[in-house]
């Protein structure tokens, strides 16, 4: 996939980012193309896009969105006080999948947390999403830990 482009989000490109999230049969975010949840969207991309420590990319081929991830840096007082990145909201269009294009957003994602001298990149993923584990497994990422959330809405 070298004609992949992973490029910082813009505004323009949040509907289709919206729309691979509302596709998502198993992330279960209760994401929608509606509307009237627009707003909520905008509002959270406007934070992420003047955040710090927060960046929104996308994948584009042939001038489409065809994937997205986030990434959000961290320094805790582990590890002497290092810098790690958190690899979030990974998702490649579901008509896009298994072309190598998640494989490259992966791939930049690291490199970057190299670029920012981080001691560790991580992430979480579904314990639905079996094929999922086997593709970070690939990329090179290892199943050390047991995550745990809470709902609180």
């Amino acid at each position: 996939m070298t004609d992949v482009i992973i490029r910082r989000a813009h505004e323009e490109d949040l509907s289709a980012i919206v729309a691979m999230f509302a596709d998502d049969q198993k992330g279960g975010h209760g994401d929608t193309t509606d509307p009237e949840a627009y707003e909520d969207y905008l509002r959270a991309f406007h934070m992420i896009d003047a955040s710090a420590s927060e960046q929104l990319f996308v994948a584009e081929l042939d001038g489409e969105v065809v994937g997205t991830f986030q990434l959000l840096y961290t320094r805790t007082l582990t590890s002497r006080g290092s810098l790690s990145m958190i690899i979030e909201a990974v998702q490649t269009r579901s008509d896009m999948r298994s072309r190598g294009i998640g494989g490259r957003m992966i791939d930049y994602a690291v490199q970057e947390a190299r670029r920012h001298d981080c001691q560790l990149a991580q992430l979480t993923s579904n314990a639905v999403r079996t094929d999922a584990h086997r593709f970070y497994e690939r990329q090179g990422f290892a199943r050390t830990h047991t995550g745990f959330k809470m709902k609180l809405k």
